[in-house]
């Protein structure tokens, strides 16, 4: 099965052979597109318009040196304790205030030592993570300029149809300043990145070194972020995937006025459960594991239970469940509508806040 990726590029080497391309390549397909141009939209106007906000980021820094596999708990293991090795990689963001905001993936910055983000016209300004999210795979970064930048704003993409032009820009291969077109494949894409999986696909090229950049729609609006590719090469197959701006907007808003996201937690483990009756409709959660020390555990809920609602609002999927935990800031309490030993009772819950981690 193709692997899923991050379209980021983790190896400066890799952009050098990623640009020597076949001499043949020059001439292809010239023909047909003059025949359909006047079917076919031009994204020249809105290239123009939207690449001054798009940037190129670059991250180093180091980091620990781990033993292959097969060298672990033999004495060769002993020659990789405290060696270290430097670290390059390149991504793509996108301005969201003259004054030096920009957004791009988590994944990019990561635990970078230094970020540089270089604008169009080839200037290099060193930034600062102002904070990140792992689960929605976001970042907000901020840069100092002598000069305002230009900045873009975000759409709405629950507007979004199936069949609409969007238009990608970024840093693939390195290549800074690039822009791709194609379609919206689909929406509410579930690719088992994490429970706030809601991505936008699009046969739009997005490589390795897009991420993070913006996904426009035809007004000159983000209403995506580039996160992942799905590929059996690492390159583009037509299938990526963005994270869509309503989700983004907010952790963005978060990120900008506290540097952190906090999300309540549980502490359980879930699983959708169907009633077994074909004839009936009712879904519902079941708790398949609760931590003793968590939240759920000191509060009562049981392995076993079977959540049907929470404050009051029926919940019929495990996904469902964790976002809306998630949404509860920690320290508040929540109810739940629990099915236990075939009868229905009130669990109520104080929110705890939700460990540093993916999952």
């Amino acid at each position: 099965m193709p692997p899923l990726s991050t379209p980021f590029l983790s190896r400066r080497r890799a952009v050098l052979g990623a640009l020597l391309l076949p001499p043949a390549l020059a001439g292809c397909g010239s023909g047909p597109a003059v025949a359909q141009r006047g079917l076919l939209p031009d994204f020249a106007d809105l290239a123009e318009r939207v690449l001054p906000a798009v940037v190129n980021i670059a991250v180093s820094g180091e980091q620990s040196v781990q033993p292959p596999p097969e060298f672990r708990g033999t004495p060769f293991e002993r020659y990789f304790r405290g060696r270290r090795e430097r670290v390059q990689g390149a991504g793509s963001g996108f301005v969201i205030d003259p004054s030096g905001l920009v957004v791009t993936n988590n994944h990019v910055v990561g635990q970078a030592q230094r970020v540089m983000v270089g604008v169009q016209g080839g200037q290099e300004l060193p930034a600062r993570v102002i904070g990140g999210d792992e689960l929605t795979d976001l970042a907000l970064l901020r840069v100092e300029s002598r000069t305002p930048l230009v900045a873009v704003g975000f759409g709405s993409s629950a507007s979004l149809r199936i069949g609409q032009w969007v238009l990608a820009a970024g840093n693939p291969f390195g290549l800074g300043g690039s822009v791709t077109s194609g379609i919206v494949s689909a929406r509410g894409r579930d690719i088992g990145a994490g429970p706030f999986d809601d991505f936008i696909q699009t046969d739009a090229a997005i490589n390795p070194g897009n991420s993070g950049g913006p996904l426009f729609n035809m007004a000159g609006e983000v209403i995506g972020i580039n996160t992942a590719i799905y590929s059996p090469s690492g390159a583009s197959a037509g299938i990526g995937f963005a994270t869509p701006s309503d989700l983004a907007r907010p952790v963005i808003e978060t990120l900008r006025r506290e540097g952190r996201v906090e999300r309540g937690w549980l502490g359980v483990s879930v699983q959708d459960l169907v009633a077994e009756d074909p004839r009936a409709s009712r879904r519902a959660v079941l708790i398949a594991g609760v931590e003793r020390s968590g939240p759920a555990g000191r509060g009562g809920l049981r392995v076993g239970d079977v959540v049907l609602a929470i404050n009051g609002e029926r919940t019929e999927t495990s996904r469902g469940l964790i976002r809306s935990v998630a949404a509860v800031p920690p320290g508040q309490n929540v109810r739940l509508t629990v099915l236990r030993d075939g009868r229905t009772q009130e669990v109520t819950l104080q929110v705890g806040r939700r460990p540093p981690g993916p999952g």
